[in-house]
């Protein structure tokens, strides 16, 4: 007799958030969505501009948008507990969205100074998600907005009586996330801000890589992401970096984890590990996922014996895969300042591909 499908409400749903020229389709996020399922139903999604989704890609800004509709959908589905996971630019995604969209304190008398803080930051940005989360609308005429993800949203929604869901993670993991924007200190970052800047290099990306990007310049720029962290307490955050990575050094993790406070946050700093999931090894990722089971108050890994190279996928529609079946093995150590900062197991679902 088969086994009853988990509960959603007991089943943490972990959102993972690509990086620049990523999506779902990707190889290495379907190797991060698989070894995730280990830990929790996972959610994957490009933003837009990326693969197949519509729209733009704003390298950063309106991505939060695309990030809120996916949390927002996947409580839709059931799921109490929410954690986002980013990837180079969806870390700087995970952590403005981590200070833009927080849940509200039911026995607060009167604004705190962060939320007050966040809210002066991106009041356009936060009214705009409100608006696309709970309405599903495109933002801009480009309609920039992953619609696949917001539309399939909006049809839980509107199949759903009650208020609209939460659209705040409960614990963030941010990796190889830059701390500041406009950094040019590398080469990769040079050659990227060609890409973004420059009309051939927006070119090359759009047939090359699969990347839409809009041409005009940010206005207003944006909440950065070292100026975000510290509106994201008392929610869980891991910031995970390597020395080894070729587009940002490590005064970026550093300049992050001061931001957010000695209790702010964990910082891990990885030997010889390169940048976002490219080069994320099934050991740091299921060291991710424990750390995000423990801070979610979801109990422990399920164990799990295969080695799937990630879900299948191709399909511009969302579904639902099988637990994942991956044994965790034994974590080492992550040499770096530890800063303390008090995250889930199983039925993977890969988003739609907009």
């Amino acid at each position: 007799m088969p086994d009853a499908a988990p509960d959603p409400a007991k089943t943490p749903a972990l959102v993972l958030a690509h990086g620049f020229t990523g999506s779902l389709d990707r190889p290495a996020v379907r190797r991060a969505a698989a070894a995730f399922t280990a830990h929790g139903a996972v959610i994957t999604f490009s933003f837009r501009g990326h693969g197949g989704s519509g729209g733009r890609s704003t390298v950063g800004d309106r991505e939060v948008l695309d990030l809120a509709a996916a949390v927002a959908w996947a409580r839709r589905l059931g799921h109490d507990r929410v954690a986002t996971v980013g990837f180079s630019m969806g870390g700087s995604v995970v952590l403005r969205h981590g200070a833009l969209h927080r849940r509200p304190e039911p026995t607060a008398t009167a604004e705190t100074p962060a939320a007050a803080d966040a809210d002066t930051a991106e009041a356009a940005t936060t009214a705009d998600a409100d608006a696309d989360v709970t309405a599903g609308t495109d933002d801009t005429a480009d309609g920039d907005v992953a619609t696949e993800v917001t539309d399939t949203a909006t049809e839980v929604t509107d199949a759903t009586d009650g208020p609209a869901p939460s659209t705040a993670a409960d614990a963030v993991v941010a990796v190889s996330a830059p701390a500041r924007w406009f950094y040019r200190g590398t080469a990769p970052m040079r050659r990227l801000h060609w890409a973004v800047q420059h009309p051939l290099g927006r070119v090359v990306s759009r047939l090359g890589l699969r990347t839409r990007i809009h041409p005009h310049d940010w206005d207003p720029v944006p909440l950065s992401p070292v100026a975000a962290t510290p509106l994201l307490a008392p929610v869980p955050l891991l910031v995970v970096h390597g020395d080894s990575d070729p587009y940002f050094p490590l005064d970026h993790p550093c300049s992050l984890a001061e931001a957010a406070g000695p209790d702010g946050c964990e910082l891990w700093i990885e030997r010889g590990f390169g940048h976002a999931e490219n080069a994320a090894g099934p050991e740091l990722l299921h060291r991710i996922g424990d750390w995000l089971v423990t801070r979610l108050g979801a109990g422990t890994a399920r164990p799990s014996p295969g080695t799937g190279d990630g879900p299948d996928g191709g399909e511009k529609t969302a579904r639902a895969h099988a637990p994942g079946a991956r044994r965790h093995h034994g974590s080492r150590a992550a040499d770096g300042p530890a800063r303390p900062r008090d995250a889930g197991t199983t039925a993977g679902t890969q988003g739609t591909d907009g």
